[in-house]
């Protein structure tokens, strides 16, 4: 190629800027949305006519109006490169993802102890499993299982050896009883830590066990010190800055505690044969109910082998065949404290402390009665 100017090209002298086309020169199709491109000739060049870096306006008048798309002012707006495929080919969803479903029961393990599910992003109250269970269709009854039953069966069996030793060896584990029973009511019934309330009620079943000791082991000890316990719950309760509602719960939670633990106390009032023969009954009923039976199933070789099993203690001590009444009887009391430390989707730890305490506190006046009435 030269660098000479188009001077006589085609017939042309130079290029004239005001001159009209070429008669078969075309004009130049453009989809929409581009530009238009310069004609061989129309470049500005030095040289061109003496003009450097002249611009015909009548050229860019003339695309001009053949122009049907949109315009834009180009020369203010630098290019923007497409992002390489690499840049793109992940990306992190946006927007909110679809919340995920409630987990099952058994998943949504309360490792704290609060007896409130895992916390949630939408805002919502609290709910505890036992409400999340009754809305949902599912029982809010949970069993302790075989690990507390087996600790039931140790006390019973500490109970039972340590009343056939004499009086005072009993002492030792029936505190251990009253202390885990005052603490698990109050787990149970949610209110923790409750410390006040579960030493207002300990306190309560050692003065019992004190009455008993200085009156001879007379059952009317235990009622006395349950009536002043029931006072004294009473006036600490209103002199307490908390809402009423919380007053009368906290009030009910102490009086209940302190009750069972003061009438834990009737094995050290019963019958030293009694008590082994009971105690045993209950051993033998909370393992029997801890086995993985349909729970009709369950209660009823529950009730069997504590009547088998009184009957062998009975026939052990003094009470005969009486073992076995009294044993079914101990036994059916203890199923009751059982179901109720199942009740209201409890936790690990009043599974450990009601549920290991609550069946042989609950057997405690049967075991008081059924022995004055059969020794």
């Amino acid at each position: 190629m030269t660098n000479q100017p188009y001077d006589g090209y085609d017939g042309y002298d130079g290029y004239d800027p005001y001159g009209q086309q070429p008669q078969h020169a075309q004009q130049p199709q453009h989809p929409q949305g581009q530009a238009p491109q310069a004609w061989p000739g129309q470049g500005y060049q030095q040289g061109h006519q003496g003009y450097p870096g002249y611009e015909d306006p009548h050229a860019a008048q003339q695309y001009t109006q053949q122009w049907q798309g949109q315009t834009w002012e180009t020369q203010t707006h630098q290019q923007v490169s497409a992002p390489a495929a690499a840049d793109t080919a992940y990306l992190p969803p946006q927007g909110y993802a679809a919340p995920a479903p409630a987990p099952a029961p058994a998943e949504v393990a309360d490792a704290s102890g609060d007896g409130y599910g895992p916390a949630t992003l939408g805002g919502n109250t609290r709910v505890t499993d036992a409400q999340r269970a009754r809305a949902e269709g599912r029982s809010p009854i949970i069993e302790p299982g075989m690990q507390p039953a087996a600790l039931t069966a140790l006390l019973g069996l500490l109970l039972a050896g340590a009343a056939a030793v004499g009086t005072y060896a009993l002492l030792v584990p029936l505190v251990v009883l009253q202390a885990v029973t005052a603490a698990g009511w109050f787990r149970l019934n949610g209110m923790w830590p409750a410390r006040q309330g579960i030493a207002l009620g300990f306190a309560g079943a050692l003065a019992a066990d004190a009455a008993l000791l200085a009156s001879g082991r007379s059952p009317a000890a235990i009622l006395g010190t349950l009536g002043v316990w029931v006072l004294l719950a009473l006036v600490l309760q209103l002199r307490s800055h908390a809402d009423p509602d919380e007053r009368m719960y906290g009030l009910m939670a102490t009086v209940a505690a302190a009750a069972l633990a003061i009438v834990a106390g009737g094995y050290l009032a019963a019958d030293a044969d009694a008590v082994t023969v009971g105690a045993v009954a209950v051993a033998v009923a909370v393992l029997a109910r801890a086995l993985p039976l349909p729970t009709a199933a369950s209660v009823v070789v529950a009730l069997l082998a504590a009547a088998g099993g009184g009957g062998v203690a009975g026939a052990m001590t003094g009470l005969g065949t009486s073992g076995a009444l009294l044993g079914a009887g101990a036994a059916a009391c203890a199923l009751i404290g059982h179901r109720v430390a199942s009740y209201d989707y409890p936790s690990r730890f009043v599974h450990f402390t009601a549920g290991v305490a609550l069946p042989l506190s609950a057997a405690a006046p049967a075991v008081y009665v059924l022995g004055r009435a059969l020794v």
